[in-house]
């Protein structure tokens, strides 16, 4: 297949998930190689900051990027959108520290992509097809990546609540139509007891029941309930497929977490980079190399 970027330009605003400051974000069609790259607009001198595994600064409470003194966090449920809906390369300006929650899912992001088109570029697309399995344990926490055809997912988590329990998918494909069907709709989710500890920690500030999942100690706050009984362990997968996009191209390989969260997540991104000898880079020749090539290392025997 060929890389993609979005037809045309496309904005929307809202409000920062943590900060619950106002921000506005902006996606531009960007050339052939170029990746997804996040802008600060906001600053006196505007700066980049690559969706790559060697730009995140933090992994609590969410995926935050940086480069020097610049960050942008909140940026898994967008990630998960465009990768999911085929995106290779596209440029986001965000006037502020944060992507939007817009309603806690990455479903307003499945929509202002899908508005503005997808428009095929000249050059192939790489992708990473795993070989041989690669794991993190934790504990009772673990992760895992072994080969598939193409990507899908399985996913377990274990709450001592209520509302969620135990509560697994499994074999989820993860294309545009599956994810915008099945996964792009479920929302972060959160506890009422946790909510003094954030705002201390100077994080939830923009959290309400129009934008994430609550619950007290026996049920769910909102209104209108849940999209589906398992939305729980539905928004993990989303935030999975949002932060294994750091690799910076798409994967062929079969993900199974159990009881995973950002930082599990990253710590397999880094350990796929850290075994080349576990994957192979096809779509790489010469001939479909970007300007500026991306930080992963084909092995001698990769297909061209």
């Amino acid at each position: 297949m060929s890389q993609q970027t979005i037809a045309e330009k496309i904005s929307c605003t809202g409000i920062g998930l943590h900060t619950g400051a106002p921000v506005q974000l902006t996606l531009h069609p960007a050339r052939v190689g170029s990746g997804i790259v996040f802008v600060r607009s906001d600053l006196a001198h505007p700066v980049e900051i690559p969706a790559r595994r060697e730009a995140v600064t933090s992994t609590v409470m969410a995926t935050t990027l940086g480069c020097g003194d610049a960050t942008v966090s909140t940026v898994e449920h967008l990630l998960a959108a465009l990768c999911s809906l085929g995106v290779d390369n596209v440029r986001i300006e965000v006037d502020g520290p944060e992507i939007p929650v817009m309603d806690g899912s990455a479903a307003s992001f499945v929509f202002l992509i899908r508005a503005a088109g997808l428009f095929e570029q000249s050059a192939p697309r790489r992708l990473l097809r795993i070989r041989d399995a690669l794991e993190i344990r934790d504990g009772d926490r673990s992760i895992r990546i072994e080969p598939a055809r193409s990507l899908r997912v399985s996913y377990s988590v274990d709450f001592v609540h209520p509302a969620i329990g135990r509560q697994s998918l499994q074999d989820i494909d993860v294309d545009g139509e599956t994810f915008e069907r099945e996964i792009g709709r479920a929302r972060t989710f959160g506890f009422l007891r946790e909510v003094e500890t954030l705002w201390r920690n100077g994080l939830g500030r923009g959290g309400n029941l129009d934008n994430t999942v609550i619950m007290d100690d026996h049920r769910v706050l909102n209104e209108d309930g849940l999209r589906w009984p398992d939305e729980f362990v539905r928004h993990k997968v989303l935030d999975l497929i949002g932060d294994l996009s750091l690799l910076g191209v798409p994967v062929a390989g079969h993900l199974t977490a159990v009881r995973g969260g950002h930082a599990l997540h990253q710590a397999l991104v880094e350990k796929i980079l850290a075994n080349p000898d576990a994957w192979v880079l096809e779509g790489s020749g010469a001939d479909t190399a970007a300007p500026e090539p991306l930080p992963l290392r084909a092995p001698a025997q990769a297909s061209a």
